[in-house]
């Protein structure tokens, strides 16, 4: 996962908060998941949840202290209304969600275990936010006094109007001095690395940070990683080229990246990297052992970053906090990662043997 940060971003405008006012724009969908690590085909139920990339950030930073926004396009029924009462419930703004369409994306999961993959299952064509058009939004509304705007290369890949959305939205977001980050989250069952890379390159031009793994650099945007990760080579050397090149092609003046060695589904290493232009620092290394469920793990480590670079922290601060609360959200069954700032700062120094808190 590669993380690319403007330098000396603007913090004047939170000088009236406490926290920064940061938006996020994508999909939420309908999770159904099998119980416990159950197979499709043994199951007679499934485990309702709601969540998608940047609806896990916003609660996440919401969670953190931060004014979260959640931007999206939701169906006017019921379940549509379930869907934005799951982020009500954690206090993320949603009175710029559009209501319409008639159908909220539904994707199903079976949790892996041992040496059994997870899976992932999609039914999410035609959902609302796939019919969404700029005009469904007021953007000079929504980035009026924020700080931050997130968004995900899934998005775009969910219809030509949603990438005109996510344009249109940069360029909203520039014009009012905000801050852009992308997880570019490449998904094959989407679009092609071609049809990905003709898209996300040229929107590369607003964004201030992205987020990504080996792959997503590799497939959105064409640079790969001189490490042998599926053999488990995750040595920071490896990274330092595609760090510097990426760097260089997009302007990006701080580069940071998860490195994860995957022994099973059950068991993970986990540490991350950050390059500033000058330097490359490394953060502390994580046994993840068992995992309870990796889905969100990556937007709990932007929602990290995101918190950290938007409220000056330092740069090796804000890199061990996303990679403590990523490794804490592995502990969590379902998406969104439910952890505090105190619980995440625990876990930084050192408190991470697990003993009952009384």
């Amino acid at each position: 996962m590669y993380i690319f940060a403007q330098d000396n971003i603007k913090r004047s405008k939170i000088t009236h908060r406490n926290m920064a006012k940061i938006v996020t724009m994508g999909e939420i969908m309908l999770r159904l998941s099998t119980p416990g690590n159950s197979r499709f085909v043994q199951s007679d139920s499934f485990d309702v949840n709601y969540g998608g990339g940047e609806a896990n950030v916003a609660v996440s930073l919401q969670n953190y202290g931060n004014e979260a926004f959640f931007i999206s396009k939701i169906p006017a029924h019921e379940i549509g209304q379930a869907a934005i009462n799951s982020l009500r419930r954690f206090g993320v703004h949603v009175s710029f969600v559009a209501r319409g369409g008639d159908r909220l994306g539904i994707y199903y999961l079976e949790t892996g275990s041992s040496l059994r993959s997870s899976k992932v299952i999609y039914d999410r064509a035609n959902s609302s936010i796939s019919q969404a058009s700029p005009d469904d939004f007021d953007f000079d509304a929504i980035f009026c006094d924020a700080d931050w705007f997130h968004w995900s290369g899934i998005t775009p890949a969910l219809s030509k109007s949603t990438a005109e959305c996510i344009e249109k939205a940069c360029i909203a977001a520039k014009k009012a001095g905000v801050t852009i980050s992308c997880d570019l989250n490449y998904r094959h069952k989407l679009w092609t690395a071609k049809e990905a890379q003709k898209v996300m390159c040229p929107l590369m031009e607003y964004v201030d940070v992205c987020i990504g793994n080996e792959e997503d650099a590799e497939k959105c945007l064409g640079f790969r990683p001189d490490a042998d990760v599926e053999n488990g080579n995750t040595a920071a050397d490896g990274y330092k080229n595609i760090f510097q090149g990426m760097a260089k092609a997009f302007d990006f003046k701080y580069v940071v990246g998860t490195l994860r060695e995957s022994f099973s589904a059950s068991h993970n290493g986990w540490k991350a990297l950050i390059y500033d232009g000058k330097e490359f620092c490394e953060s502390r290394r994580y046994e993840i052992n068992p995992i309870v469920d990796r889905v969100g793990g990556g937007d709990a480590f932007s929602a990290g970053i995101i918190h950290g670079l938007a409220n000056g922290k330092p740069m090796q601060w804000a890199l061990e906090f996303a990679v403590a609360a990523s490794a804490l959200k592995h502990t969590i069954p379902g998406d969104i990662n439910l952890v505090s700032v105190s619980e995440v700062e625990s876990l930084m120094n050192g408190n991470g043997n697990g003993r009952v808190e009384r």
